[in-house]
């Protein structure tokens, strides 16, 4: 009776445990829906500020800003990690703090880090980088108001001349089931390859003029591009937190039927030890008749 007492108190347990999981599961999906809507309406505006700053970048034009001009001496680099709030998202976490663990061992300049996220600042602490600034309030859903104050903070150190280059650090979002590390330069900016294979074909006119155009299209992108990467981010911790909690039932009702089993063992167990000792009883008392 005992074993089996056991028995069904730990069933008990672990599908108190299932049900935690199920609404952890259900809750990161609908996390996942709205911060996905959020990148899928952000994208073509990103996109977009991005194709016209990449023309301007590209032109062949003298441009003369301190968004674009590189430095002459990079004495400082600034890198900016999103992790996410909370664990209990798989290797999440961990496996973009193992990269940027794996960037900082190859750094030979002075950097420092900019952590934008909740989770681990004990375990960030413990690997001995230097954490210069923590945006530890940020929702599971961004929005445009949370990427102003992460970005006009890295404009600023940029500007006055803290740091030479600012990266971004953070998971790439591919699919709900696939999230990728990597580092993208947003200070100073450049275009990508092909912007600079097919710039010098394009001729556009630029009101009032190039420069006034460049510098509200280098703040906008700035903008846009951190708050795309907040969505790709979050998207990729609610994926991961669902597909870990979705393992997590699974297992749970797996443990379950293993119990079960072991409680009707037991269960059959008990009632043959009964029947024995009634059979036994049983045949002590016939013989004493006799």
């Amino acid at each position: 009776m005992a074993n089996m007492r056991a028995i069904r108190t730990r069933i008990k347990s672990v599908k108190n445990t299932q049900q935690i999981t199920k609404a952890m599961k259900m809750v990161a999906v609908s996390k996942l829906r709205k911060t996905q809507a959020g990148m899928q309406a952000m994208r073509p505006f990103a996109e977009r500020s991005q194709d016209v700053l990449n023309t301007l970048l590209s032109g062949g034009a003298s441009l003369e800003n301190p968004f674009i001009t590189p430095r002459k001496e990079v004495k400082k680099v600034c890198y900016v990690l999103f992790v996410g709030n909370r664990g209990l998202c798989g290797i999440y976490n961990n496996a973009i703090l193992h990269f940027m663990r794996d960037i900082a061992g190859e750094e030979t300049r002075d950097y420092c880090l900019v952590v934008c996220g909740r989770w681990g600042k004990d375990v960030i602490q413990k690997t001995g980088m230097p954490v210069h600034e923590t945006f530890n309030e940020l929702s599971d859903t961004p929005n445009s108001r949370e990427a102003l104050e992460i970005s006009e903070y890295l404009k600023n150190m940029y500007l006055t001349g803290e740091v030479d280059e600012v990266h971004l650090v953070y998971q790439h979002y591919v699919s709900a089931l696939k999230q990728e590390p990597v580092k993208y330069q947003l200070l100073p900016a450049k275009p990508t390859a092909d912007e600079q294979k097919e710039g010098n074909q394009k001729d556009f006119i630029f009101a009032p003029d190039m420069d006034s155009v460049l510098e509200s299209v280098m703040r906008l992108t700035i903008n846009n591009k951190i708050l795309s990467v907040m969505l790709e981010a979050k998207c990729g911790e609610h994926s991961s937190r669902m597909t870990a909690m979705t393992a997590a039932a699974d297992n749970t009702k797996e443990l379950i039927g293993k119990l079960d089993l072991s409680l009707n063992r037991a269960r059959q167990a008990a009632i043959t030890t009964e029947i024995s000792e009634i059979v036994g009883g049983a045949a002590a008392l016939k013989k004493k008749k006799k």
